[in-house]
């Protein structure tokens, strides 16, 4: 036992099934299922049989066809027929039906952030193309300030050659 106020109590009365002992039992339910199907104790599927029973030979088909309506009816709704408009029935839709429906001139319907989303690249991308062209004012500002920026750099470069001529020709001529 811990020393002090506090103690745990998790986990002090676990007890574990063995294996032997999961393998009885389930031999145990086996044998009950077998007992009850011989011996027509079990209600659920002897109302199933008897039901099977009277829909006559070909009942199988009749069922497999039909899986709409339940085979047990709960409550009121075996008496009463009831449409929900809430209830959704399942489709199968055909394979060829559904690669015709999607191929076909239908474009798939963009909710408004999406076609915001593309229209937003779209200007973006004109945008870039008219930049590039020289059509914007951004970028006749940019070509001006370039234009601008060489003929400084010309200046400066014929200045540097003119300074190294007047160089080499100092000395040569002493």
């Amino acid at each position: 036992m811990p020393r002090g106020k506090y103690t745990n109590h998790k986990g002090r009365n676990r007890k574990f099934t063995s294996p032997e002992e999961l393998e009885e039992q389930r031999k145990q339910e086996e044998l009950k299922q077998k007992w009850r199907k011989e011996h027509g104790g079990d209600d659920e599927s002897s109302e199933e049989e008897s039901a099977d029973n009277k829909s006559g030979s070909g009942s199988s088909d009749e069922s497999d066809s039909d899986e709409d309506h339940p085979t047990k009816a709960k409550g009121v709704s075996g008496l009463i027929e009831v449409e929900n408009p809430n209830r959704v029935v399942k489709k199968n839709k055909k394979l060829a039906n559904l690669n015709t429906s999607l191929g076909e001139g239908e474009k798939p319907q963009l909710s408004r952030r999406e076609r915001e989303e593309i229209e937003r690249a779209r200007a973006a991308a004109a945008y870039q193309k008219a930049h590039a062209e020289g059509k914007t004012e951004q970028a006749r500002a940019d070509l001006a300030r370039l234009a601008i920026i060489r003929q400084q750099r010309e200046e400066a470069a014929k200045k540097r050659e003119a300074d190294k001529k007047a160089k080499d020709e100092g000395p040569k001529k002493r």
